[in-house]
């Protein structure tokens, strides 16, 4: 009873006065791809805003000597309720992806012989609201514009996909499952012919929204950039 009176009065002190009265030892940090493939760091004075799904590796980073009696929790908050976290991880290092619109507060707690608290500043992240959006033509022709038929740029927070490509008489030509990714305008290998095509996705967005979009699909291979008229 002592040890939980403990960590709740530190805890409420840590609320309202900061961490500056612990003896902390950490430097926490996340790490995750960015949308450019590249591996970019979050912490308590850089966090994240931007799309779902996000895979964030958290690190307590402790120095090179604290108390072998220390261990670590990772406790994560919806930021409407900074008191009650809907998830903790009892581990140095642990591995957490969004996949819900909201605004998130992650904080490491350092925790000795079970009395004493020590609570890190929290690691914001922020996921937007979902958008996605299917043009209705491309031209594969190899000139390394609008060569793929996929979603346009700015799609966010979309969490789960799927498209099919269908020809005029109902066959169905290609499938994908990633809103990065798309069609190349060919069928086994072979490229298909100009004309109408069509398209019915089904996508959930990290917002819950749901999205079911069907349109058609022109293809056109004679169309460059050079090949438009201007006055």
């Amino acid at each position: 009873m002592k040890s939980i009176f403990i960590k709740i009065s530190l805890y409420i002190v840590a609320i309202f006065f900061g961490t500056e009265g612990f003896a902390q030892s950490c430097n926490p940090y996340g790490t995750y791809i960015n949308s450019e493939g590249v591996t970019d760091t979050l912490n308590s004075s850089l966090g994240f805003s931007g799309s779902a799904p996000l895979t964030v590796n958290f690190v307590a980073n402790p120095v090179s000597h604290y108390d072998p009696n220390t261990h670590f929790e990772w406790h994560i908050f919806e930021q409407k309720n900074r008191h009650q976290a809907f998830l903790v991880r009892y581990e140095e290092n642990t591995e957490y992806t969004f996949t819900q619109a909201g605004s998130f507060r992650v904080c490491l707690y350092e925790i000795l012989d079970g009395d004493t608290v020590s609570i890190y500043d929290a690691i914001t992240v922020s996921i937007s609201e979902s958008e996605l959006v299917m043009p209705n033509a491309f031209s594969p022709n190899g000139d390394g514009i609008n060569d793929i038929y996929k979603a346009k740029n700015g799609h966010k927070s979309i969490i789960e996909f799927r498209a099919i490509i269908f020809n005029r008489w109902g066959q169905k030509i290609y499938e994908w499952t990633d809103p990065n990714e798309g069609w190349d305008g060919t069928y086994r290998g072979k490229k298909v012919a100009d004309g109408v095509y069509f398209v019915n996705v089904k996508a959930k967005g990290a917002d819950g929204r749901e999205f079911h979009i069907k349109r058609d699909v022109n293809l056109l291979r004679g169309f460059t950039e050079s090949s438009i008229q201007t006055p």
